[in-house]
């Protein structure tokens, strides 16, 4: 059994990781290099879109724990105490670097009732479709270890009513405990809609709000006439205490209205999943794709892609608008808060599709 984790740099890396290792703020997975596909889950009250005949099902390895469909987790924790006490060789680019996310919003998008998909910053989005407000894995309050290098758009307490929350995974820079307690404060007769094992984690922090939960290419059962939601695979991992690893799943969302689709990223490393998941729904029309929290991508590259692989996949998706994301708002890794926009650019010629430039405000929704 190897211990594995996913530790977020700090300054002084070497001391602050003694230091704060006993916390539960880390997250790490046990897990073999080789799990068994021996069973297999679902939430058999919702319909699954079959990816190929014989698909059972999210396998879980022998210990019952959710897994990847092709790569098995293999960073182990001396990978981790390399990363830490290793020397970022950008250091002094990222002390330098005064760019920041640009913020531009405009109000009366909400006055209207037109569609709209607004870049909050990191993974949340702000979407209107068919009338129905979502918010995607939503982090909107400042706490200990994770401070945003940019302004919201709007103050909090502007944020629309909310039909829908996506959690796409338990991670603390997904999942918050503090947004969620005020969102479902502020909103009393919003749904949740997650991966399977997700309820448990936040379920103590929702007054009474319904919670569905999806295995990957499960749709949802909550949404109006009109709308399907599908739960569709990442590459990525699942923890917040000491002893929880793996047991919620993770994800992304792929969105159907009739006119468009959206394609929800999630966390995700580079794998064969985007492939299945256009040969399964087709190719999404706006495709959300992380980009950030990629170095070392010696370390990084099984849970965060980077900006050159999301190309990729956005190319084998068949997407028509690329939406990086998952940069820019949080230190979380050892690029320059702005690189991984700076490498799309330089790339630009090798995206069939259009880059749209994620300004945090700004409705994205173009065609």
């Amino acid at each position: 059994m190897i211990s594995r984790l996913v530790f977020y740099p700090m300054k002084n890396k070497a001391y602050l990781l003694i230091l704060l290792l006993p916390l539960t703020f880390l997250y790490f997975y046990n897990g073999n290099d080789e799990p068994m596909k021996s069973k297999f889950t679902s939430n058999p009250d919702l319909v699954t879109v079959q990816p190929d005949q014989d698909w059972k099902g999210n396998p879980l390895d022998e210990n019952g724990r959710f897994i990847n469909l092709y790569h098995p987790f293999t960073s182990s924790f001396a990978d981790l105490i390399k990363w830490q006490m290793s020397k970022n060789p950008q250091t002094e680019e990222k002390k330098a670097e005064t760019r920041k996310l640009t913020v531009n919003f405009d109000s009366t998008v909400f006055q209207g009732k037109d569609d709209y998909l607004i870049w909050i910053g990191h993974a949340t989005y702000l979407m209107r479709i068919n009338g129905k407000v979502f918010l995607t894995d939503p982090l909107l309050i400042d706490n200990t270890f994770l401070k945003r290098e940019n302004n919201l758009p709007f103050p909090l307490e502007k944020m629309p009513k909310l039909d829908y929350i996506l959690l796409s995974h338990n991670h603390r820079d997904h999942c918050d405990e503090n947004t969620l307690k005020h969102l479902a404060e502020t909103n009393p007769s919003m749904k949740i809609l997650t991966g399977l094992g997700l309820e448990s984690v936040i379920i103590g922090w929702t007054n009474g709000q319904t919670i569905q939960e999806a295995g990957w290419y499960q749709q949802y059962s909550l949404l109006d006439s009109g709308l399907k939601i599908t739960y569709v695979p990442s590459r990525h991992w699942s923890r917040r205490w000491l002893t929880d690893d793996n047991k919620s799943l993770w994800g992304g969302f792929y969105i159907q209205n009739g006119k468009y689709s959206i394609y929800f990223m999630g966390d995700s490393g580079k794998g064969e999943h985007f492939a299945d998941i256009k040969n399964t729904l087709g190719s999404p029309d706006f495709c959300l794709m992380g980009v950030g929290a990629y170095k070392p991508e010696w370390f990084m590259h099984q849970a965060h892609i980077s900006p050159k692989d999301a190309i990729e996949a956005f190319n084998i998706l068949g997407g028509k608008f690329f939406i990086p994301m998952h940069f820019g708002t949080f230190n979380l890794s050892d690029e320059p808060r702005m690189e991984p926009w700076d490498v799309l650019v330089e790339n630009k010629e090798k995206i069939k599709g259009k880059l749209i430039e994620p300004v945090i405000g700004r409705n994205l929704l173009v065609f």
